[in-house]
């Protein structure tokens, strides 16, 4: 095995790996579960009550 072709080995694992990575972060924050946790996080611009 080239040093070469080792390199592309490990590219195509670092792409997959990051697309996996990504799904997971996209389905944990898509949960319905986390929908008020991120609701209420978004008012906190808004809130005054300082």
């Amino acid at each position: 095995m080239t040093l070469e072709s080792l390199h592309e080995l490990l590219a195509s694992f670092w792409t997959v790996w990051a697309v996996i990575i990504f799904l997971l972060i996209a389905f944990w924050a898509l949960r319905p579960r986390n929908r008020k946790r991120f609701e209420k996080d978004a008012r906190i611009p808004l809130d005054d009550d300082r």
